[in-house]
């Protein structure tokens, strides 16, 4: 990692003990990430696909309540603004969000139901389980009258919001024009410092501009741009560059899997960032929204896009080492910088 001296670790330690003082605004897509498990029994005689005996069934909050539920973890606290039914799927996501986690101002419409990611995992009791299918089950249709009441409850927790994150999932929710109007209410509150705004998008982050900063992964930046990148540096500055001028942010932050993060920001030279740990990873789901929330609580902080990133790093090697949908804790966000500190120093 670059500048990896003790006054950076250091910095990034004071930060992260700063967490427990923020109130972050998550905004976006609610979704159900459910793990199936079982046992590999036998091969059907039906057809040539393996038996599982079942062994239970999971249900743990993903998307935008994955990213309230790691801002919680790390100490922070979230306000939640998303879509949620009243049926069991719903209910459990709900259940299982962190105390953290405030949901007071979710739409509840009726019959709605969040969208739903079966992930269905076979392995023996001493092995390791294998994802071997996954199975997507969208959510309800929304009219336009359920799309104004949750821009209106977007608005209404802007109050007290130390920073806020959108974090879109593609399910036609977050537009640019709800964000435009985030911004707007953000810029007139604001009075000592600025409010970061944060944005993450699976598929439409060029269409949200002139925010703080966006975390695109790589292949996320390929799609949008048309170009591959791969490990190549000169193709990675330029698609950086690139994506920082058409978004209009202050910043982009590129995760790039093994080959760790590209910081950009303008009129500085890119950062990069090595992958924090291990690259031998057990699962990346959720990983994007471990990074999110970890660098807009920082940024919120007040550290610097690249001070944001490291600490984001190291939060996103941590997740990526457990299986499925899953948060890092403050304490183990620390303990990571200080192993490196003591290893460094």
């Amino acid at each position: 990692m670059q500048r990896s001296d003790s006054d950076l670790h250091s910095r990034l330690i004071s930060l992260a003990e700063q967490f427990d003082a923020r109130r972050i605004v998550v905004v976006g897509d609610i979704i159900a990430d459910e793990y199936m498990y079982g046992k590999l029994s036998r091969l059907s005689r039906e057809a040539p696909v393996p038996i599982l005996s079942y062994d239970g069934t999971i249900v743990v909050p993903g998307g935008a309540a994955n990213a309230a539920s790691n801002v919680a973890t790390l100490g922070g606290q979230a306000d939640l603004i998303g879509l949620a039914g009243r049926g069991g799927v719903d209910r459990k996501v709900i259940r299982a969000l962190p105390s953290g986690v405030d949901t007071a101002r979710l739409v509840r419409p009726a019959g709605y139901h969040v969208p739903v990611k079966t992930r269905i995992l076979a392995g023996g009791q001493h092995s390791t389980r294998q994802q071997i299918v996954r199975v997507d089950r969208e959510s309800s249709p929304v009219n336009s009258t359920i799309s104004k009441e949750f821009v209106r409850a977007a608005s209404a927790a802007l109050g007290k919001a130390d920073a806020v994150i959108i974090s879109d999932y593609g399910s036609g929710l977050i537009t640019p024009e709800l964000v435009e109007r985030l911004k707007t209410q953000l810029t007139k509150r604001r009075r000592r410092r600025k409010i970061p705004i944060v944005a993450d998008s699976r598929y439409a982050l060029m269409r949200f501009r002139g925010c703080t900063a966006c975390t695109p992964n790589q292949a996320e930046v390929e799609a949008s741009l048309g170009i591959s990148i791969d490990d190549n540096a000169r193709s990675l500055e330029t698609a950086g560059r690139l994506f920082l001028k058409r978004t209009r942010a202050r910043g982009v932050v590129i995760t790039r899997g093994s080959r760790g993060m590209a910081v950009f920001v303008p009129g500085r030279r890119t950062d990069h960032i090595s992958i924090h740990g291990s690259d031998e990873v057990a699962d990346v789901t959720g990983a994007g929204d471990t990074v999110i929330a970890t660098l807009t609580l920082a940024l919120s902080a007040g550290a610097s896009l690249y001070e944001a990133a490291c600490l984001a790093n190291y939060a996103g090697g941590l997740v990526v080492l457990k299986r499925g949908t899953a948060t890092v804790s403050r304490d183990e966000l620390v303990a990571a910088i200080y192993g490196d500190r003591d290893r460094e120093g």
